[in-house]
């Protein structure tokens, strides 16, 4: 059963995993740092995208799920209440690609309409996760962001 308020640990621990977790991938040059997705666990990608206002490449490590041929993450942003850098950029520039285990993989991102997002939030929470606690912390709906292979 969740907890009504369960704790998280501080926003300075939850950006230092993640700064952790990109250092590894690039000191074992992808060797480490990514996983796939299970039916008992998420996955780990990189997601490249490109800056909304320097037109710089980006580079984020996120968890995603997968649903069919999309990968499915949530703009969540360690919980904290602004929305994440990532997500905003995807706005602006929807192309992205994405690093998997397998391969790099060209997709084209959007969030999840009125229709798909309650199933694909329901894939995320998993019997016993905090996970709608998690997201009552924010002020706003966290995104489920589905990225959709491209074509070639």
């Amino acid at each position: 059963m969740s907890s009504p308020n369960p704790s998280l640990p501080p926003r300075w621990f939850i950006r230092a995993f993640w700064a952790g977790q990109r250092a590894v991938y690039s000191l074992t040059r992808g060797r480490l740092g990514l996983r796939r997705a299970t039916d008992a666990r998420w996955g780990m990608m990189r997601l490249h995208t490109v800056g909304r206002r320097s037109g710089a490449e980006r580079v984020a490590i996120l968890g995603y799920i997968e649903d069919g041929a999309d990968l499915v993450t949530l703009a969540m942003n360690g919980w904290a209440d602004p929305e994440p850098a990532w997500w905003l950029n995807l706005q602006a520039h929807p192309n992205a690609t994405v690093d998997l285990v397998d391969g790099t993989r060209a997709v084209r991102a959007r969030a999840a309409g009125p229709d798909e997002r309650p199933r694909l939030w329901a894939l995320w929470a998993k019997p016993g996760s905090d996970l709608d606690a998690f997201a009552a912390r924010r002020s706003r709906e966290t995104a489920v962001v589905i990225l959709s292979p491209r074509d070639a």
